[in-house]
């Protein structure tokens, strides 16, 4: 457990309709669905071959209002005493930290200014697999009510180091390392336009202008024009035809 703390573990695909997610990602990702025989609930395993990349699940009955989304959970050792800590830190706790038999305890959460996420004690850890491999959650991205004061609560809550600060002209990119020497998370001040803060979740593919296409054939919408990054990869923010926002990253071929 203790080389999961801090990390981002697991990710879920919080949906409407489960057949058309399971479709979608199944068709744009390349993903392979099983069923994770959960009881009492359908819950369906994003899978890579033999590795776990995530889940996707019904919007919970109980998250009145909850759009579409992906969800990320980070790892912690102890649910009940992490989520007492962001409590105090300014954050909420949405839902108290309960148990998944047989997998682990998590509880719902959010950082002082309301983008959500998920802490998450694993029973066994997931797979661990290479930055940016193909079909993996290859980077993870805060668009933050305030740059500074967000990366200051991850900092503290988490133990993730300050990395780059880019110059991005309108804004300030700041990457972050979660427990290694290479950033895996970027945080900025979100867009005037954004409704509220949330977490953006890119999933790697190894043949991006395919993958763009496969987006829009089926069903997904662009939400901006393709883009190029900071060494050489190229971006695309997309909702999946139900509307919860992912985006791809790859390079060009």
């Amino acid at each position: 457990m203790a080389s999961n703390v801090s990390k981002f573990v697991w990710y879920d695909v919080m949906t409407t309709d489960i057949d058309a997610a399971e479709e979608f990602y199944g068709k744009v990702v390349g993903w392979q669905m099983r069923d994770s025989g959960m009881p009492g609930q359908r819950y369906t395993l994003l899978m890579d071959g033999d590795t776990m990349v995530g889940g996707i699940m019904g919007i919970p009955g109980d998250a009145d209002g909850m759009p579409p989304m992906w969800m990320g959970y980070i790892g912690v050792d102890d649910v009940d005493a992490k989520a007492k800590e962001i409590a105090e830190a300014g954050g909420k706790v949405h839902r108290g930290p309960q148990d998944v038999p047989g997998v682990g305890r998590f509880a719902v959460v959010s950082d002082p200014h309301g983008a959500g996420f998920m802490i998450f004690s694993q029973n066994a850890p997931t797979q661990e697999v290479p930055f940016m491999a193909p079909r993996s959650i290859g980077w993870r991205e805060l668009h933050a009510g305030d740059r500074e004061e967000a990366t200051a609560f991850y900092a503290k809550l988490f133990g993730w180091r300050a990395m780059e600060a880019h110059d991005m002209g309108s804004m300030i990119y700041q990457t972050m390392s979660t427990g290694d020497d290479e950033a895996t998370v970027g945080i900025m001040t979100k867009m005037a336009d954004a409704p509220h803060p949330f977490w953006a979740f890119y999933i790697a593919v190894d043949d991006f202008d395919a993958a763009v296409a496969r987006v829009t054939s089926n069903g997904g919408t662009a939400l901006m024009e393709p883009h190029e990054v900071p060494g050489g990869a190229w971006i695309l923010p997309a909702l999946d035809p139900q509307g919860a926002h992912f985006s791809l990253i790859g390079m060009r071929s």
